[in-house]
């Protein structure tokens, strides 16, 4: 499955958590994005931390949408390894974010 929310917000997300000093942007960011893309966030970074398998991704969405009691920024700016978790987890869906990766760079 894919996750519903765009791609290309996700690689931002990335960057903006390896970036140092830009935590209250990346809330900000996290927070804007509607709870779809919060949810599916959230489950794209636990299939990375190896908490679900790429194959059990619905299972994740629908425990992301049952056990959302915390802000969903805080819950992941909390996380450790908050990229390494969103590459792997986007790496183990099998999701190409080259295009993604360039526009960003291209920016």
């Amino acid at each position: 499955m894919t996750p519903e929310i765009s791609i290309k917000k996700v690689v931002h997300i990335i960057f903006q958590a390896r970036e140092t000093g830009r935590t209250a942007e990346l809330h900000a960011f996290i927070e804007a994005l509607n709870e779809d893309e919060k949810a599916n966030l959230v489950a794209v970074a636990w299939v990375g931390r190896g908490a679900f398998e790429p194959e059990d991704f619905d299972e994740a969405l629908k425990t992301a949408y049952a056990e959302a009691t915390a802000p969903t920024a805080d819950y992941l700016m909390g996380m450790p390894h908050l990229s390494e978790n969103l590459e792997s987890g986007l790496e183990a869906l099998e999701i190409d974010v080259t295009e993604a990766e360039e526009d960003f760079y291209d920016r």
